[in-house]
Parts: C-alpha cells; sequence; structure tokens
C-alpha cells in the first residue's frame, strides 16, 4: 500500500510539470520605467507629467520619476546629476542649458532628453539639430529667433516708443548673441540704444530694478532665463509700480501680471519632450533623434495690466493676440 501511495504521488508530480508551462513560456514581470528629472523649475516639472499621461503613464503606477530641483543654489546642479546617473535611471529630462550640461559632464551612457534649451548647438549641446549623436536629443526654445519679434511687439503696443531696457543673465552663454539681436533690432525700429541691464542673483536683479526706476525707459525686455523666472513676480510687480509696459518670453508672466507675453506654448513644449522620453524607452537612441524645434508659439495680452499702466492697446494688435486677459 505504502509503494502504491508513494508510485500515485509521483505520477501526480509528473503529470503537473508536463502539463505546466515552460519557464520560457511564462511573462515575466516588466521593470516600471524608471526616469530622473532634474531641473530648476517644478512648474515644468507639472508639464512634463500632463505630456506623459496623455501617452499612459502615470507617475506611481505606470513609471517611476525622482525629481531633483537646483532651488536656487546652481552649486548643486553637478551633484544631483551624479545622483540620477547612481540611482542608474532608464532617461534623464533636463530642464535649461546649466543643468543640460551638468547631466551631459556626469553621463555618456544614460539617454538624455533636454528641454528649455535656447540653442543647443551654438551652446554646444549637440553639433546638429537634425544629428544630435551621443546620448541627447530634446527639445529647442530657439529663443534668439523671437527677440525681434517681441520687440517689434512692444514698439506696436507703446505709441512713440523710442528707448526699451534689456534685462539679461551675463553667465548664459547665448547672452551675448541676445543683446546683439535685441540691438540690431532697435537699430532697425529706429529706437534709441538699448538700455542693457545684466542679473544673475536675486541681489543683482534688485539692484536692475532701482536702476530702472532713476533711467526710466519707456518699455522693458525681459530675456528668458532661470534667473528673472525665479523673480518673476518680484519683477512684474516693480515694473507695474513705475508704469513700465513689459515683455515676456512665456506665458506664465502673465499670472504675475505681466503686460505681454510671446515665445514657444511651454505646454506643447514638454508634450514633446514626454513623446522622447516615450520613444527611448522603447527603444530609440537619443542621437538618432533629431532636435525639435517649437511649432507652437504664443502671443498674450493682459488688458488688465494694461488699463493699470494706463495703455490702450491698439485694436490691431489685439486681434493677433492668442489670448487675451480682460
Amino acid at each position: 500500500m505504502m509503494f502504491r501511495g508513494v508510485g500515485l504521488i509521483i505520477t501526480l508530480a509528473l503529470t503537473i510539470v508536463l502539463l505546466a508551462p515552460h519557464a520560457s513560456d511564462a511573462q515575466v514581470p516588466k521593470a516600471m520605467p524608471h526616469i530622473g528629472v532634474l531641473g530648476t523649475d517644478p512648474e515644468s516639472g507639472e508639464y512634463l507629467r500632463e505630456g506623459l499621461r496623455e501617452l499612459g503613464y502615470l507617475e506611481g503606477h505606470t513609471i517611476a520619476i525622482e525629481y531633483r530641483w537646483v532651488a536656487g543654489r546652481v552649486d548643486r546642479i553637478p551633484e544631483l546629476a551624479a545622483e540620477l546617473v547612481r540611482l542608474k535611471v532608464d532617461v534623464i529630462v533636463t530642464i535649461t542649458h546649466p543643468v543640460t550640461l551638468a547631466a551631459k559632464n556626469a553621463t555618456t551612457t544614460i539617454p538624455i532628453v533636454f528641454t528649455r534649451v535656447n540653442d543647443p548647438v551654438g551652446v554646444g549641446l549637440v553639433p546638429s539639430l537634425a544629428r544630435p549623436g551621443a546620448n541627447l536629443t530634446g527639445v529647442s526654445l530657439q529663443g534668439l529667433d523671437m527677440i525681434g519679434k517681441r520687440l517689434q511687439l512692444l514698439h506696436d503696443a507703446v505709441p512713440r516708443l523710442s528707448r526699451v531696457a534689456y534685462l539679461t543673465d551675463p553667465t548664459q552663454p547665448y547672452s551675448p548673441a541676445y543683446v546683439r539681436e535685441v540691438r540690431d533690432g532697435a537699430k532697425e525700429l529706429g529706437l534709441k540704444p538699448v538700455l542693457l541691464f545684466e542679473a544673475h542673483t536675486g541681489g543683482e536683479i534688485e539692484h536692475v530694478l532701482a536702476e530702472l526706476a532713476r533711467e526710466r525707459p519707456q518699455a522693458l525686455l525681459v530675456e528668458p532665463n532661470t534667473a528673472v523666472l525665479t523673480q518673476r513676480k518680484r519683477i512684474a510687480d516693480v515694473a507695474l509700480t513705475q508704469r513700465l509696459p513689459t515683455m515676456y518670453g512665456e506665458r506664465r508672466w502673465m499670472d504675475a501680471n505681466g503686460l505681454m507675453s510671446y515665445g514657444p506654448s511651454l505646454p506643447d513644449h514638454f508634450r514633446t519632450a514626454a513623446v522622447y522620453v516615450d520613444k527611448i524607452l522603447k527603444g530609440a537612441k537619443p542621437g538618432d533623434l533629431p532636435v525639435e524645434q517649437p511649432t507652437k508659439f504664443e502671443f498674450v495680452i493682459n488688458l488688465k495690466t494694461a488699463k493699470a499702466l494706463g495703455l490702450t492697446i491698439p485694436q490691431s494688435l489685439l486681434q493677433r493676440a492668442d489670448q487675451v486677459i480682460e
């Protein structure tokens, strides 16, 4: 009886083994994609999350995201980039040029998708837009092409405009080209030489704001960069107090009482970056993906600010705006 029982157990065990699926046929759970986000601007992180959600990536469920925000400590950028490399994330998304440069220096193997970078070829991130090569690709702002357009819009909005102030961050590699562009644009419009103001830190921006009150230009054109972005409410509030019409590069300045903005749509910008993340996670090589340039631009006018300035915006300009805030 004992031998029969043992034989029955062995027979059943062999049957289970034979009927069970082979190990090669079993479904092996796939690891959740893991991306790193390195930048100076948590608001941009939300735009990226929206873009990923549209592609079916839900943070914490179908994708894991490690955030590293600079929070004004520019000196920490290399350290934060190194942290993401040590975590061995699948892709690093960078926001702005200095951050992208640090990531590029930290890894030659982990794919990098950069965003909010002005002139990536000119600042030395990639050899060409069509063939970025290596482990980098991304979305360019191509801001240089828009300086003249912003200046023209200011000229159209402010009656008898003769002198414009320009606020730039001299530590940015693209700054000299921007300054040349705005000076050339002012000359073409028959304006007086541009009043140039340089600032990189909060303290330097405060000094510029005091200088603006003394110099009293008729309008202010603000270069889109990290330094001014972190101080945008302060800049816009002081400009409003000084009754100074302003032009900015991003729509979100309008929420801080800016007068006008013209530039690429940031939601669209980060939607494209999310598409690149998706392609890389599915096997594409970043160096084979051409750097994308903006295709959607936003011209926004804040009539509330115009009213506070005592400025009447021409109807012809209002008709050209993508959005008018009333």
